[in-house]
């Protein structure tokens, strides 16, 4: 069995350990939440404050020149595209996830409007914004959105279906697909497909040119830690970025702005789907959180920041699921996340058919921050923990896991305050 000493070894050969050293993380806090909201990374207080000082406060308005300000969604876009399998040019940093959905998906349907197809296929258990933003493009489209199983791909993949809108890494399982796998499947039926990175950007590798996707969004704030509410990412392949308009045709995305012509002339390329004027204090916070992953890069050279993250990812995950089913054993929990390395994300989750709600808020209280996700008629209420390997090493898994245990086995989790609901679970 491991033991404690055995994983301040670990620790101690671990080649990314100095990464930790770029964040603020809380004396006496395990945070196991990352894939909701990252940390805060040392260097985003100065830059924002520079930002607001220096380039907003004395260069005003000329700083969207003299700062950057005007090329920042290009320009962090170069910077998530080498975390996600995308080249230079081919991936803008801007709006929200929501947001770039729905202008990603507006012009796949687009493409397929005459093709006599009228399916939009996704999970039952994908993230819900995307069920709903589907559910609404497809009444305004004239397409069908058709809810299926994982277990139900390629099979559902016929020639009805115009788009297969999916999830790289489900955010309440963590379980992964296969992205290059899937995609050929649905080029095989005739189908586009759009990918949502939320929970795989800055976690897993991923690999959109060389999968051959058609479109992808992603989350900035959680892997990414680039603060509450940062701004997302989209990025769409060459051979469709210049060919459809988005449906929010502002001013930003139009290939000349200072023009000010009153007739939209789309940008080239991913630069058409800029909507407005970009959130310059909340783009500086996102580029810093982007350097925190882009450092690890240093420990893997022309193999980029995912492939050593994803390494330490694994050996993390591996030993939390080890230490639960060592330690927490009898005490009802069922691991949910899949054990085999292909299929998991960078999280682990775990299902009981009682109080996973208050054993998370428990934990909470001793320090050990998870998070908690309801289930539904066809999955259980969910213990959600993120694992990212830039600032959690081997002791904390350790630690969590004691705490854990104690939660369980002296019913700590049963008291009244940890049951009251809170809005934000």
């Amino acid at each position: 069995m491991t033991t404690l000493e055995d994983c301040r070894a670990l620790d101690a050969q671990d080649p990314l350990r100095a990464l930790r050293d770029q964040f603020t993380i809380p004396e006496g806090v395990l945070y196991l939440d990352g894939n909701s909201l990252g940390v805060l990374p040392k260097a985003a207080p100065a830059r924002i404050a520079e930002v607001v000082a220096k380039e907003w406060g004395e260069g005003l308005i000329r700083s969207w020149n003299t700062a950057s300000w005007f090329d920042l969604p290009q320009r962090l876009g170069d910077k998530v595209a080498r975390l996600i399998g995308a080249a230079p040019g081919e991936v803008v940093c801007t709006d929200s996830t929501s947001v770039n959905l729905y202008k990603v998906l507006f012009a796949a349907l687009s493409q397929q409007k005459d093709s006599g197809r009228t399916l939009v296929v996704s999970e039952r258990s994908n993230f819900p914004t995307d069920l709903y933003i589907a559910e609404s493009l497809c009444r305004e489209r004239g397409f069908t959105l058709k809810l299926i199983d994982a277990g139900e791909l390629p099979a559902v993949l016929t020639d009805e279906v115009a788009v297969l809108m999916l999830t790289h890494v489900n955010y309440r399982t963590g379980a992964m697909h296969d992205m290059k796998a899937i995609t050929a499947a649905a080029h095989a039926a005739g189908a586009l497909t759009v990918w949502d990175l939320a929970h795989s950007a800055g976690a897993v590798p991923v690999a959109l040119n060389n999968s051959n996707a058609d479109y992808a969004i992603g989350c900035g704030y959680k892997y990414l830690n680039g603060g509450p509410g940062a701004p997302a990412f989209a990025w769409v392949h060459t051979r469709h970025a210049g060919k459809f308009e988005q449906p929010l045709s502002g001013w930003w995305g139009h290939a000349a702005p200072f023009e000010f012509t009153p007739h939209y002339r789309p940008a080239p390329g991913v630069g058409r789907y800029l909507c407005g004027t970009q959130p310059v204090i909340a783009l500086a916070g996102l580029e810093c959180g982007l350097d925190t992953v882009l450092a690890a890069e240093s420990f893997n050279g022309s193999n980029g920041a995912m492939a050593a993250l994803r390494t330490k990812s694994l050996a993390l995950t591996d030993l939390f699921i080890q230490l639960v089913e060592e330690r927490c054993a009898g005490q009802g929990l069922s691991l949910v996340t899949p054990r085999e390395h292909a299929q998991r994300g960078s999280q682990v989750c775990l299902s009981r058919d009682e109080g996973a709600y208050a054993i998370v808020q428990a934990l909470i209280a001793r320090g050990v921050i998870g998070d908690y996700r309801a289930g539904d008629s066809q999955m259980p209420d969910i213990l959600r923990f993120g694992f990212t390997p830039l600032y959690l090493g081997f002791e904390d898994v350790w630690n969590s896991v004691e705490h854990l245990a104690q939660v369980l086995e002296t019913g700590e989790w049963r008291r009244a305050e940890f049951n009251r609901k809170n809005a934000v679970t």
